[in-house]
């Protein structure tokens, strides 16, 4: 029997079905994510924890904070910020940034790097109150403490690392120093991997989306920022792939996108903005029809969906989102529709009450 003809139809339940997976442990949600995005900000909970709702048995929010320390993940930049298996920030180290320190920058560094080591583990306050460095504008046009800066960028160059976070504050450690940069062949199978891990959380990928993400690895390997269109055409090369109404679409080489297998299930999810299903806001469009934004930064009276519009996924489509909150210990719920109403279906409905029960077990309400 011939292969069905492969449809946008296809690639969406593809899409949907392969990244929420039947929930598992929290080391192998994340090991089959490849990559967790983070997000400070909580409503109801951070983005880390309501995409790991998902695809963790009983995940309560906060779990991988409390649990980081234990885990064979580490908190970086890959193509946003957030927590990747230790096997794959390897990957990205030793990082060579694009900004060149001056001698008194090294120097502020070194004393930072032995008053840590020292310590083991320290607190940006401990730093701060040792050192006193002051303040420092930041990129965002205010001022910060420059020990929490200065803190940042070691991290970020692979000096530090994040050893827990308490009251959501990262407590850095010492990182030990990575081998030179690899050979040119060693890197570019290390940003070979890198794109395969981008590929593997975020498939099918129209090409314009493969390429966006390709264009942010530049921020989790910057040393390798000349290889970016020699990598992506190799990505090209490798990848299954299909044209439908002039768009390129790619994923996994192994994945057959219009198998069976490939069936979202009947449920009701509320998912966050940073969720794998819905991070791609063209491929969002181009599945749904419609456009969905996120306006925690948008000014009030400018908002369509609200501060922090969780997209509603029913089945295989996202048919509208909800905004939430606790009030005395009760989840409150403002969702909207695209088509201006819910649907009258006793079947969502009831999926709609799991979801919202589901929701505030997550966040530990009674």
């Amino acid at each position: 029997m011939a292969a069905p003809k492969l449809t946008l139809d296809h690639l969406r339940d593809y899409a949907v079905a392969r990244t929420l997976f039947t929930p598992t442990t929290l080391p192998r949600a994340i090991q089959k994510l490849g990559f967790v995005q983070a997000d400070p900000i909580r409503a109801p909970a951070r983005a880390q924890d309501l995409t790991l709702r998902h695809r963790v048995r009983d995940y309560r929010a906060g779990d991988l904070e409390r649990r980081y320390a234990g885990l064979q993940v580490e908190e970086d930049f890959f193509v946003n910020y957030g927590f990747l298996p230790r096997a794959h920030h390897a990957l990205m180290h030793p990082r060579t940034p694009r900004t060149v320190w001056t001698k008194a920058r090294w120097r502020q560094a070194h004393a930072v790097l032995a008053f840590v080591t020292e310590r083991g583990a320290v607190h940006p306050r401990e730093v701060d109150a040792e050192f006193a460095h002051g303040k420092a504008a930041n990129w965002f046009g205010g001022s910060s403490n420059a020990s929490t800066q200065l803190l940042d960028a070691m991290h970020y160059r692979g000096l530090l690392r994040v050893a827990r976070r308490e009251g959501g504050t990262r407590v850095y450690a010492a990182r030990a120093v990575d081998a030179p940069l690899p050979d040119a062949a060693t890197a570019s199978a290390r940003m070979d991997a890198l794109v395969d891990l981008v590929v593997q959380k975020y498939a099918p990928l129209p090409a314009a989306s493969l390429g966006q993400l390709v264009s942010h690895l530049r921020g989790g390997a910057p040393q390798w920022a000349a290889q970016r269109a020699a990598v992506l055409a190799r990505a090209k090369q490798r990848l299954a792939h299909v044209a439908l109404d002039g768009i390129h679409w790619y994923w996994p080489a192994a994945d057959k996108p219009a198998a069976a297998r490939w069936q979202p299930d009947p449920g009701v999810r509320l998912l966050t903005p940073f969720d794998p299903v819905v991070w791609d806001r063209r491929r969002f469009e181009l599945f749904w029809g419609w456009a969905y934004r996120f306006e925690a930064y948008t000014p009030a009276p400018k908002r369509k969906l609200g501060y922090y519009a969780l997209p509603l996924l029913w089945h295989e489509s996202v048919i509208g989102w909800a905004n939430l909150s606790v009030a005395g210990g009760a989840l409150q719920v403002d969702a909207g529709y695209v088509d201006g109403r819910a649907p009258r279906d006793a079947g969502f409905r009831g999926g709609l009450e799991a979801e919202l029960d589901a929701m505030g077990r997550f966040l530990g309400l009674s």
